[in-house]
């Protein structure tokens, strides 16, 4: 049985929530789109994601082509308004069907597994900062305070489809696992250390998880819009 806990918050200094997400049990899909800052119609381009892979999914397609579809859709409705900044927007998003799950993603959203007492990051950024870890140049929490670490280097509807790189990762699903979808508003003001202290809180619903870990990033500083889904293998 599958449980899950979803919120988004605008934070303490936007005014307009560009993040969107989704989650159904019965479809066997969750996703969050953090809509770009800086670019024209964020929200607009993270809703297009939302709405695309959602139908693709329904539609039969696996989750990385309705995600390779969503970023030729936003391309083609920025290019139809004339926007003169393309349109873009990172996503993450999670397939559960039987026992097996899929995580995909663009950008910097990142996917978390809970398992065993163990905190794991499923997803790695498409981010400037995250190449210059993997090059040795920086480390993990010097990242965190770098000047550019929210420019990410893959976007749906900044990324041309013939070089969109949607990475996925597979896992089998068991009994007391948590897997976690979250924009960068949350990471941002809340560490992994800090994430698995309230992802370790068994006493409490999932919803009551994600209200806690939202409030942690407000508590934080809440400099960008936040969303997180939870999502519970009972």
């Amino acid at each position: 049985m599958i449980e899950f806990g979803h919120l988004t918050h605008v934070g303490l200094r936007r005014e307009l929530n560009e993040d969107t997400y989704y989650g159904d049990s019965d479809l066997g899909l969750w996703l969050v789109a953090d809509g770009m800052g800086g670019h024209a119609c964020g929200e607009v381009a993270s809703a297009l994601a939302r709405e695309t892979i959602v139908r693709e999914v329904r539609g039969g397609a696996p989750l990385p082509q309705a995600i390779r579809t969503a970023d030729e859709e936003i391309i083609r409705i920025s290019r139809r308004r004339n926007d003169s900044l393309p349109m873009g927007t990172t996503v993450v998003a999670m397939r559960v069907q039987g026992n097996r799950f899929e995580v995909a993603w663009v950008g910097d959203s990142r996917a978390y597994l809970w398992r065993e007492g163990h905190l794991a990051q499923l997803s790695q950024d498409h981010s400037y900062v995250q190449e210059l870890i993997a090059q040795g140049a920086l480390t993990s929490e010097q990242a965190r305070s770098h000047p550019h670490r929210n420019v990410v280097t893959q976007a749906l509807g900044v990324t041309d489809p013939m070089q969109l790189n949607v990475e996925t990762l597979t896992g089998e699903l068991r009994p007391g696992m948590q897997l976690l979808l979250c924009s960068d508003g949350l990471t941002e003001e809340v560490d992994d250390d800090g994430i698995a202290n309230l992802l370790r809180q068994y006493d409490c619903s999932a919803q009551e998880c994600v209200d806690t870990l939202v409030a942690a990033a407000l508590d934080g500083g809440g400099s960008d819009n936040v969303t997180a889904i939870l999502v519970r293998c009972q």
